[in-house]
C-alpha cells in the first residue's frame, strides 16, 4: 500500500536523503523548505510535492493547511534545526550571543515545531498507521559536553515535545519517535554512498543512510510498537 509522507527541512542534507531514501514507487512526499528541493527532478515513481514555506514565523500554517486539507498524512518528519553564529567554531562563546539570534533559534527549532505539527493532527488522524518522527541531537541528551546554550536548550525541548505529544496522540495509535543523531556527514549526498561518507570524514561522521535505516524501520513497525527515543552518536564520539 503507498505512503503519504511530509518532510520538513527537505531541501538539503538528511531532509535530502530521506525524501530520495525513504519513499517508494506509488508514494507521495510533500517537502516543506525555503528553497526548492533538486529532487523535485527525479524520475523514480515517487509523487513529490513542495510546499514552499518558512519556518521562522507561524504565518504559513494556514497555507500548508489548506495545501493538505482531507489527506491522509501516515509519516511526518520533522528535521529542522538550526545553531547559535558560529555555534561549533572554535572560538565560540555564549557570551557574545544576540537577543535575536537566541530568540529566532528557539522560535524555529521549539515553536515551530509545536505549531506545525499541531496543524498536521487531524491529517495524522486518518492514518492506519501513523507515525512521527523528530529529529533531534546528541547536544540534547544529558553530559555530552555542549556549551551553546541555545542549541542545546532546543534539543533538550525537542524531546519534551516528543514525550508529551506521544501522550496526546496515544489514544489515536500514532506512535511519536525522536531520534538523537551525532554529528552527521550531512554534506554527502545520498547517493553518493556511505564509504563516500566514510571515507571523508574518517568515520568520525554518521553517513545519513545510517539514519534513513533507522527510520525505514520505525516506519515498517506495526502500529502495536512504539519507539520513544533511539540515541545514535558516532562511534568515535567519547562524549556521547
Amino acid at each position: 500500500m503507498s505512503k503519504n509522507f511530509i518532510i520538513f527541512g527537505a531541501s538539503q542534507g538528511l531532509g535530502d536523503a530521506f525524501v530520495k531514501g525513504l519513499p517508494i514507487d506509488g508514494d507521495t512526499v510533500w517537502m516543506v523548505s525555503r528553497t526548492r528541493p533538486k529532487s523535485l527532478d527525479l524520475n523514480d515513481g515517487v509523487n513529490r510535492k513542495w510546499l514552499s514555506i518558512d519556518l521562522a514565523n507561524q504565518q504559513q500554517i494556514p497555507t500548508l493547511k489548506d495545501a493538505l486539507q482531507g489527506i491522509t498524512i501516515d509519516v511526518l518528519i520533522y528535521n529542522v534545526g538550526v545553531w547559535e553564529k558560529r555555534g561549533f567554531e572554535d572560538d565560540y562563546t555564549f557570551d557574545q550571543d544576540e537577543i535575536e539570534d537566541i530568540s529566532n533559534l528557539i522560535n524555529i527549532n521549539l515553536t515551530s515545531t509545536i505549531t506545525y505539527i499541531q496543524a498536521l493532527l487531524p491529517n495524522l488522524r486518518q492514518a492506519i498507521n501513523g507515525k512521527i518522527i523528530l529529529i533531534g541531537s546528541t547536544a540534547g541528551l544529558d553530559h555530552t559536553n555542549n556549551a551553546q546554550v541555545s542549541f542545546v536548550t532546543s534539543k533538550f525541548g525537542l524531546r519534551g515535545i516528543t514525550n508529551a505529544l506521544r501522550e496526546h496522540v496515544r489514544k489515536d495509535k500514532i506512535s511519536v519517535t525522536c531520534i538523537n543523531p551525532g554529528e552527521l556527514a550531512a554534506e554527502v549526498p545520498y547517493e553518493e554512498g556511505i564509504e563516500k561518507a566514510i571515507l571523508l570524514y574518517e568515520g568520525t561522521r554518521i553517513p545519513v543512510q545510517d539514519i534513513v535505516s533507522i527510520v525505514q524501520c520505525v516506519i515498517n513497525l506495526s502500529p502495536v510498537s512504539c519507539v520513544k527515543e533511539i540515541n545514535i552518536p558516532a562511534i568515535t564520539d567519547l562524549n556521547a
